[in-house]
């Protein structure tokens, strides 16, 4: 008995350390481009681009399936931020996937919200906290502005308000081109 406790356990660790070597060796890493352009991305995970989300959309142009200006949350900053990284000259925002608009912020009216969860499982990033037949409110931080959760309420008890610049979310606006004319002397 004692010899077949002492195979299986040597056994286990040469399974092991192949596993282990296996694991090193054969290690598949993810797409360094489709990681740089997630990151360029908003994640809003809304789905205005026609993909499920900001990294499914990501691998789709990595891979050129996908155009670099389908995603309304980004707008025409993170189009040129991808015509940049990607070397190839920015479009347009395709209007078939939406406007671009101000960075906004789900509200629930309390008072008017009947606890229905319809607007919890519509948000992609579980930025809406309550019960059933409880009220609910909005993570502020966590909410990406998507307006997922504004269709489904039945009561319509959803505002999306424009959010305001502050300490934390307040960015340095892009500099302008200069175009400096020189005179000429034509009198």
């Amino acid at each position: 008995m004692l010899s077949a406790i002492l195979a299986i356990t040597i056994m286990a660790l040469l399974f092991g350390l192949l596993l282990g070597y296996a694991s090193i060796k054969f290690k598949v890493e993810g797409d360094p481009i489709a990681d740089q352009i997630d990151k360029l991305l908003p994640q809003t995970q809304c789905g205005q681009c026609s993909f499920p989300g900001c990294r499914p959309y990501a691998e789709a142009i990595a891979a050129g399936e996908a155009d670099i200006n389908r995603c309304p949350p980004g707008g025409e900053a993170t189009i040129q931020a991808l015509a940049d990284l990607l070397e190839v000259d920015p479009k347009p925002l395709d209007e078939e996937c939406g406007v671009e608009k101000p960075k906004t912020l789900a509200v629930i009216d309390e008072e008017r919200c009947i606890g229905c969860t319809l607007c919890i499982q519509a948000c992609p990033v579980d930025a809406i906290l309550g019960a059933a037949k409880q009220m609910h409110t909005v993570i502020a931080e966590e909410c990406t502005g998507c307006e997922l959760c504004v269709p489904p309420c039945p009561v319509d008890c959803i505002d999306m308000v424009e959010t305001q610049p502050n300490p934390n979310t307040w960015r340095w606006p892009e500099p302008g081109q200069i175009d400096l004319k020189i005179g000429n002397n034509n009198g």
